[in-house]
C-alpha cells in the first residue's frame, strides 16, 4: 500500500542494517549535504541488499539538492545522463552516484523537452523534472527498491510497503505495472533481473503486464540493451535469468536470431555457456561479454553459413559474410561495439584452427591472445556434441605439458598426418 504523506519509519531495532555495513564515503557525503541545509538518505539497491545481509555493490543517494548545487560542493563530482540527470562523486576509488528527487512529468502544456520527453508509446526518454522525498518514492520501479536509509538516524523509511515486499519475497511495481513498463520497458528485464538473483517472485498483475508489454522492448535503444544485458548474464545466476526470460517471452526481443535455434530438446549452446559463465564469475574468474556473445551468436552464424554454402558459395566467403551479418543485425536489437565485434570474430576464427590441430600452426595458436577463450568455447561446443572430445583433450594435455612434452605431441601429431596421407595415396594408385 502506497501512503505518500505518513511514510512508516523504521527504527534501528527493528531492521537488521548495520551502520559499519555501511560506505563510509557514502555517510560523509550525506553528511555534507545535510550541514549544507539539503535531504540526503541512501536509497535502492544498497539499501534493499543491506536488509537482505547482501553486500551492496555500491551506494546510491537521494537528495533534494539539484545537480548543479552537488557539483558546486564536490570537487571531485561529474554530471552525467540526459535522460535522467546525475551526479558521481569520486572519492578514492570509489564513485557515489547521487540523485536529484523527481517528481512525475508535468501536463502536455507544460512539457519542457529539456526537462522530460515522451514518446508516442508511453516511454519516458527524458525525466528532470524534481521534485520532493514524497514525489521521489513514486517514480521508483518496485517496492523493494523505494526504501530509504538515514544513517545519522539509522532509519529506513518506507512509503511504499517496500518492507513487507521484501518479507514476501516479490517483486512489486510501484503503481500500474503496464504504465510503468511503458514509461521504461527495461523495467521488464530488471524485474526478471531481481527476481532471479533475489529468488523472489514477480507480482501476478506485473506477470500479466510483461505479456503485454514485451514487444515495447524494440523501441529500447540498442546502446542501453547491452548496459542490460551485461547485467542479466553478469550477475552470477545467468542460467536462471535466461531461463525465467525465455519463459516470460523476453530474451526473443534481445536475441531474436538465437531464439529461432534454439532446440530444448538437445544439448543447447547458450544455456551451457550462462551455466559456465555462472561457474567462473562464482569462483571469481574474469567474464568477458564477448565470450557471452559468441556462444549466443554460434548457432544462428552456423545456420546462415550453411544456407549461403547451400547456394554453391565458397565456405571461406559463406564465413565470413555469415560473421559480418550476425553482428550487425544483432546490433540492431543489442549494440555491440567494434571493440566486442572484434573478440567476437577471433574467438570464432579460432575455432577451425583447433579443430585442424594443423602442426606447424600449433605454437602459434597456443600464443594467440585469445587462446584462452577460444579453448574455452570450443570445450562448450564439445559438451553440445559439435566436436570429437579427443580434440579438446589434446588441447587440454598440450596446455599442460612442458616444452619437450609439447615437442613430442606436436612430432605425434605430424607422422599421424603423413601416415593419413600415404593411405589417401596407396587407395588412390
Amino acid at each position: 500500500m502506497i501512503n505518500k504523506d505518513v511514510p512508516r519509519i523504521i527504527p534501528s531495532s527493528a531492521h537488521s542494517i548495520s551502520a559499519s555495513a555501511v560506505s563510509d564515503n557514502a555517510i560523509n557525503i550525506i553528511d555534507q549535504l545535510k550541514r549544507a541545509g539539503y535531504q540526503a538518505y541512501l536509497v535502492g539497491g544498497c539499501v534493499r541488499d543491506l536488509l537482505l545481509a547482501r553486500i551492496p555493490k555500491d551506494f546510491d543517494l537521494a537528495t533534494d539538492a539539484r545537480p548543479e548545487e552537488i557539483k558546486s560542493m564536490f570537487r571531485a563530482c561529474r554530471l552525467i545522463g540526459r535522460r535522467f540527470r546525475l551526479a558521481h562523486v569520486r572519492i578514492g576509488g570509489e564513485v557515489i552516484e547521487i540523485a536529484t528527487f523527481r517528481a512525475a512529468p508535468l501536463p502536455d502544456d507544460e512539457l519542457d523537452r529539456e526537462q522530460v520527453h515522451i514518446t508516442d508509446h508511453g516511454q519516458v526518454l527524458r525525466d528532470n523534472v524534481y521534485g520532493t522525498h514524497q514525489d521521489d518514492v513514486l517514480r521508483r520501479d518496485f517496492g523493494i527498491n523505494a526504501l530509504y536509509y538515514d544513517p545519522q538516524e539509522q532509519t529506513v523509511i518506507d512509503y511504499v510497503d517496500g518492507m513487507s515486499d521484501l518479507r514476501d519475497r516479490m517483486i512489486r511495481t510501484i503503481g500500474d505495472p503496464l504504465e510503468r513498463f511503458r514509461e521504461d520497458p527495461v523495467r521488464m528485464l530488471r524485474a526478471v533481473r531481481f527476481a532471479a538473483k533475489l529468488d523472489f517472485n514477480i507480482a501476478p498483475n506485473a506477470e500479466s503486464a510483461i505479456t503485454e508489454a514485451a514487444s515495447l522492448l524494440h523501441h529500447v535503444p540498442p546502446a542501453r540493451m547491452l548496459d542490460e544485458v551485461t547485467k542479466l548474464f553478469h550477475s552470477g545466476c545467468a542460467l536462471k535469468t535466461y531461463k525465467m526470460l525465455r519463459s516470460h517471452s523476453l530474451f526473443r526481443y534481445l536475441f531474436p536470431f538465437t531464439e529461432q535455434c534454439i532446440d530444448d530438446m538437445s544439448p543447447n549452446l547458450p544455456a551451457m555457456a550462462l551455466a559456465n559463465t555462472d561457474a567462473r564469475i562464482q569462483s571469481g574468474k574474469p567474464v568477458i561479454p564477448a565470450f557471452l556473445f559468441a556462444c549466443l551468436l554460434w548457432d544462428p552464424v552456423r545456420a546462415d553459413k550453411d544456407k549461403l554454402q547451400d547456394t554453391g558459395m565458397d565456405p571461406r566467403r559463406a564465413w565470413s559474410i555469415a560473421t559480418t551479418d550476425a553482428i550487425r543485425d544483432q546490433a540492431q536489437h543489442v549494440a555491440i561495439p567494434k571493440r566486442l565485434a572484434i573478440v567476437v570474430k577471433e574467438i570464432w576464427a579460432l575455432q577451425s584452427r583447433l579443430e585442424r590441430r594443423t602442426p606447424r600452426s600449433i605454437n602459434m595458436t597456443l600464443q594467440h591472445r585469445r587462446f584462452r577463450a577460444a579453448y574455452d568455447f570450443l570445450f562448450l561446443r564439445t559438451k553440445a556434441n559439435e566436436i570429437d572430445p579427443k580434440i579438446v583433450d589434446w588441447w587440454t594435455r598440450i596446455q599442460e605439458a612442458d616444452q619437450r612434452e609439447r615437442e613430442a605431441m606436436i612430432r605425434a601429431l605430424k607422422s599421424t598426418r603423413r601416415g593419413r596421407g600415404r593411405k589417401r595415396k596407396r587407395r588412390a594408385a
